[in-house]
């Protein structure tokens, strides 16, 4: 049971990547954006797999960390996009 509510967490902490990585996509600027806070979240996705190993307890859950994981990563290499984009505006002015 514990498993069906930690997945239920996971899934609804990674619902708002897809969200975020879409508006970080069309804005195509880093303000407003921590790449603090996305590391701190990335982190914890890494300690929650890393938690599952440890456990050897490797279920179905550990795919909805690594998909966050991947979106998170998504959304930092996006910010580092959007930041080379601030840097070539600010040229530009």
């Amino acid at each position: 049971m514990s498993e069906i509510f930690e997945m239920f967490m996971v899934i609804l902490f990674g619902v708002s990547w897809p969200t975020s990585i879409i508006k970080s996509w069309k804005a195509r600027t880093a303000k407003g954006k921590s790449i603090l806070f996305l590391y701190f979240i990335a982190a914890g996705y890494v300690c929650g797999i890393i938690s599952k190993l440890i456990s050897k307890n490797i279920t179905y859950v550990v795919i909805f960390y690594i998909l966050n994981f991947l979106m998170v990563s998504a959304d930092i290499v996006l910010y580092y996009r959007n930041k080379s984009i601030d840097k070539q505006k600010a040229l530009i002015k």
